[in-house]
């Protein structure tokens, strides 16, 4: 049977309720201090009680730091103590917060874990993805390899929400879990692959999968038994079309260099996915926020 052939699929669209529609991802943890801004005014609001505590000017960062068990904001060169040890900071609509030298979309949350800072991005799933695409992918790659790519990040998202709890948020911004650069990353083309691609995900045995990529695989991509403790359904060993490219990562499920040498040939997302992902269908998401 030729690949073409092997690789035509059947859209089979499901309705999945989404427990939550937004997602928060870590983007510092455990650090003693941080700076933050944003494009427009922002407001600071006590999480516990949701009042107002301070409204932030735009384009000016300000600094905060754990104090004795709440939160301290550096205002004009005075510390401020802040009367929460739980804030979430809102922008004007369409404004944009910094962090790390980034701007991000969606809404900032500060946490004084323990003495120490945590803040998270909490986002909807959408615009999260958009800031995904560009940082997994080069965005000078195929347009069907970024849809493919908006899918997989998206159904590995859905799959792992929750997966850092311990820390107060659902995926880090590392290659641990999924690389996010905000909105400090997002291109046109990797934007209109996750709008054209939005709210479908991976399924197998009736579940959302964690689908599983990486840059290489080396020529051939491995079972999750062969890297992890024990196979899954969705993840079988085939020829990841990156020959010539040195494995770089852990080989498991897409290859990303693969799926791009393959929109090359002519195959679109859907085909490439199911030729990296056994068993899978294709759903829908309710995706609504």
């Amino acid at each position: 049977m030729g690949i073409r052939r092997a690789l035509l699929v059947l859209f089979t669209y499901i309705l999945f309720m989404c427990p939550c529609f937004a997602i928060k991802i870590g983007l510092q943890t455990n650090v003693n201090k941080t700076f933050i801004g944003a494009s427009t005014k922002a407001e600071i609001i006590n999480c516990d009680t949701n009042k107002l505590i301070f409204i932030m000017e735009k384009m000016k960062g300000y600094e905060f730091k754990p104090y004795r068990g709440v939160i301290a904001i550096k205002v004009d060169g005075e510390w401020k103590k802040i009367n929460a040890d739980k804030i979430v900071i809102k922008p004007e609509p369409n404004g944009f917060i910094s962090v790390k030298r980034k701007w991000y979309r969606g809404h900032f949350k500060v946490i004084n874990d323990g003495g120490s800072l945590t803040v998270m991005n909490d986002i909807p799933l959408e615009l999260y993805l958009q800031g995904v695409v560009p940082s997994e992918m080069p965005s000078g790659w195929e347009h069907e390899a970024h849809k493919a790519q908006a899918i997989a990040a998206r159904s590995y998202a859905v799959a792992n929400m929750g997966k850092r709890a311990k820390y107060g948020y659902d995926l880090k911004d590392t290659p641990e879990d999924q690389a996010y650069g905000g909105a400090s990353a997002e291109k046109t083309n990797t934007n209109d692959a996750v709008t054209e691609t939005a709210g479908i995900v991976l399924v197998c045995q009736g579940k959302i999968v964690p689908a599983y990529y990486s840059a290489s695989a080396g020529g051939q991509t491995k079972t999750g038994g062969q890297v992890w403790t024990s196979d899954l359904p969705f993840l079988k060993s085939v020829p990841s079309f990156d020959d010539g490219i040195k494995k770089n990562g852990h080989g498991v499920g897409m290859s990303q260099y693969g799926a791009n040498n393959l929109a090359k040939r002519g195959y679109n997302a859907y085909q490439i996915l199911k030729y990296f992902y056994a068993n899978t269908k294709f759903a829908r998401i309710r995706n609504e926020y």
